[in-house]
């Protein structure tokens, strides 16, 4: 009885922390047409997230981070395009982040670019120095309008 009442303690807790957490699209024109209707920026993060070490820096540093998150919730539709090493991925999704990455002419991982409602880039960043996530999401605030 007291297991029980231990695990459904955890559970209470835990559950907004699992609910807090950002979700990512692979989808552009669906995130597109949500930041559109929520008049929000997109932004996307070309990633190679099982094998590129700036990437998952990236990830660690900054967009799992509170303050990243807290931004993310009132201005961003966030897009994830992976280029995975070993993690699996449909053919469809694989040739939809190729053409994606060919039409923002990606140079290396990680890159975020940040998009209007619209789709005009509004920034591009290429590579991940260590900068810490409130001085990121600073970044990001500037560009809002």
């Amino acid at each position: 009885m007291k297991a029980l009442a231990l695990l459904l303690t955890l559970a209470f807790i835990s559950s907004p922390l699992l609910a807090a957490e950002d979700t990512w699209l692979t989808d552009l024109p669906k995130a597109l047409e949500q930041a559109k209707a929520q008049k929000k920026m997109v932004l996307i993060d070309f990633t190679g997230s099982d094998w590129c070490p700036p990437c998952k820096s990236l990830h660690k540093t900054v967009l799992t981070s509170v303050e990243f998150s807290k931004f993310a919730k009132d201005n961003l539709v966030l897009v994830e395009l992976d280029f995975p090493k070993s993690k699996p991925q449909t053919p469809e999704l694989k040739a939809a982040n190729q053409e994606l990455s060919k039409k923002y002419a990606i140079r290396g991982y990680p890159t975020v670019i940040v998009l209007d409602a619209d789709g005009k880039e509004l920034f591009k960043k290429v590579g991940y120095g260590g900068t810490p996530a409130a001085e990121y999401v600073a970044e990001l605030a500037k560009l809002k309008k």
